[in-house]
């Protein structure tokens, strides 16, 4: 999180009871901050609304439990949510079963009640898709909408992408911890889509992740569009004033694939936090980085492997072939190489210390800290 939403945070609103769960962590605020959250988060998939918790051990009570939620306080008129349901441990496990008990139940209150309120709404695919979450464990059920809509990781920037791109939510927790500032002069010189040089010129200027794309809150009823526009305008006007008035470092994106660079080209023209990132169509061994003191310089790499490798290509050696480079001309920067297992990281041979990752079904770690040798 950028330092301006941290000071909107502390300055403005409450987080209470916060608390690490599995595949989360669960907090209580108002509704506005929630949204607000969502905004400016950078390494969060989504974020969850929590409507109700009970016990169900039978379908009867599911459905009265269902119908005492006032739904059309939620969510907009004449939008039936897509229902996802997951059990574990419970009575009632069929997912399909369970779904298809609550989705008459939300689709009367929603479209039925309240004729007078109903939006005149001639093509259903104008409405803004909503996600309802059902998940059972030991015949406690809690339902949860989806705040994000579209996942988070998704910032609105990219109209293209080359095969398997890095998610920019991995690419933002590892350039914090790399401790990315403005004052850096970032390399990303295996960018494909240029995930790394996208999320790194943002987080340069303090421009938060979510402010150029859409929420599905913002078609909710509860949804205060001023305050949160009124927040959004102020964190975008920061960033302006960032960029502005502090000469940020140019940021080299290079790829042997033309095709990713003039994708990213096309990516940089749509804000101007993106006109420093420099694409150019150049191999990673025959580069060498501009001059930085003061450990200042950051090179983040994410190799091909997997579906972006031929078969007959050896990923250790390419691996080791990186570590090389990487130790001759990079010396004293910070650095960040992506790994699909622990035999290329240590075929990189550069003495990082490792933080784990999992993206497209895969664990995997990515070598971290300042290169020595």
């Amino acid at each position: 999180m950028s330092q301006k939403a941290e000071e909107l945070f502390s300055a403005h609103y409450k987080i209470n009871d916060i608390k690490v769960r599995s595949g989360g962590i669960e907090f209580k605020t108002r509704l506005k901050t929630a949204c607000l959250a969502n905004i400016l988060m950078g390494s969060s998939t989504r974020i969850l609304m929590r409507l109700a918790s009970f016990k169900a051990d039978g379908f009867r009570r599911l459905e009265e439990q269902i119908k005492a939620i006032d739904w059309e306080l939620y969510l907009p008129l004449q939008a039936l949510p897509d229902i996802r349901v997951t059990t574990h441990k419970s009575r009632l496990y069929h997912s399909t079963a369970i779904a298809d008990r609550i989705s008459p139940i939300v689709h009367d209150r929603l479209f039925l009640k309240d004729a007078s309120r109903r939006h005149d709404i001639t093509d259903p695919a104008a409405i803004t898709p909503q996600t309802l979450m059902v998940r059972g464990e030991n015949n406690r059920f809690e339902l949860s909408l989806d705040m994000s809509g579209t996942p988070l990781y998704k910032r609105g920037v990219k109209e293209k992408i080359v095969k398997a791109p890095l998610r920019e939510t991995l690419a933002f927790a590892i350039l914090t911890r790399l401790g990315l500032s403005e004052k850096d002069t970032l390399v990303d010189p295996m960018c494909g889509s240029g995930t790394f040089s996208l999320e790194g010129a943002m987080m340069q200027c303090a421009l938060p992740p979510g402010a150029l794309r859409s929420f599905a809150f913002e078609t909710w009823p509860g949804f205060e569009e001023k305050s949160i526009a009124y927040a959004r305008n102020k964190l975008m006007a920061a960033a302006g004033a960032c960029m502005d008035t502090r000469p940020l470092p140019p940021i080299s994106a290079r790829d042997l694939d033309r095709t990713a660079i003039d994708h990213l080209k096309q990516t940089c023209t749509r804000h101007k936090a993106f006109q420093r990132i420099c694409p150019v169509c150049d191999d990673f061994f025959n580069i060498k980085p501009p001059p930085v003191t003061n450990h200042q310089g950051v090179v983040v790499l994410n190799p091909p492997y997997g579906i972006r490798l031929d078969r007959n290509d050896d990923v250790t050696v390419l691996y080791k072939e990186i570590g090389h480079k990487l130790a001759a001309d990079f010396k004293g920067w910070r650095a960040g190489i992506v790994c699909p297992g622990r035999k290329e990281f240590q075929a990189l041979n550069l003495g990082l210390s490792t933080m784990p990752l999992f993206h497209g079904g895969l664990d995997l770690y990515t070598a971290i800290g300042v290169i020595s040798r």
